[in-house]
């Protein structure tokens, strides 16, 4: 598989399950003897988290410009400061959202150019693309109302369905075009179902996304979604 060794992104639509996905891989992976980094998008750093609070705040009314350069500030603070450090030093480093998201929500969603979002992929994240993608796809009606049942409300789910629908396809189209790096799941399943399809992708994935053994790393549990 092409991209970083050692980079695993999880994508999807709201409420697909990708931050508990990401924590059961790495507790799984850790188990296994890797050093593991868990992060997240926006956000992953100080800057990133303060970032985050201007992208997610509901009565922030945002350009779209505006959003995709502020995501691009936040991923390039993360990226310097978080995921290239890891990658350097051998640790797998998995990430709830990365550029893939950047394409579906502001490139098919928000309607702005491909062109720019890959010249800004290119300035800020040259040779970090994930080598492994697994995207949960779910209904967007049924990913909405799981945040609402567990309370999640940030600007992106103020968004209509037609918006969401929109980022759905999006993902989707980027699968259809990248089917080696990107695996789509059923989401609609439960999390224990999710993760066993996880763990199968993982193991028959990781000598070619994977640079070194279990144990040839210091072991330990890294988790930049916390703000420090």
């Amino acid at each position: 598989m092409s991209g970083a060794k050692g980079f695993i992104s999880f994508e999807g639509i709201e409420g697909s399950g990708k931050s508990t996905q990401t924590k059961l891989l790495a507790g799984y992976l850790r188990a296994k003897g890797y050093s593991v980094v868990e992060t997240a998008e926006p956000g992953g750093t100080k800057i990133g988290n303060k970032i985050r609070g201007l992208l997610l705040e509901p009565q922030n009314h945002m350009d779209p410009l505006a959003e995709l350069l502020l995501y691009y500030s936040s991923r390039a603070q993360h990226i310097r400061e978080v995921i290239h450090p890891a990658i350097l030093r051998n640790d797998i480093v998995i990430t709830d959202r990365f550029t893939d998201s950047t394409v579906a929500y502001q490139g098919y969603a928000r309607g702005i150019a491909l062109t720019i979002i890959n010249t800004l992929n290119e300035i800020v994240a040259p040779d970090m693309k994930p080598c492994l993608t697994l995207l949960l796809d779910l209904d967007v009606e049924e990913g909405l109302r799981r945040n609402r049942h567990a309370q999640k409300e940030d600007r992106f789910e103020l968004e209509t369905i037609e918006f969401h629908n929109r980022v759905r396809k999006g993902f989707l189209k980027i699968a259809e075009e990248e089917p080696e790096r990107i695996k789509v799941l059923d989401a609609s399943r439960s999390a224990e179902e999710i993760n066993r399809e996880v763990v199968e992708i993982i193991n028959k994935s990781l000598p070619g996304i994977i640079k070194i053994s279990p144990g040839s790393q210091k072991s330990g549990v890294r988790n930049q979604n916390e703000k420090n």
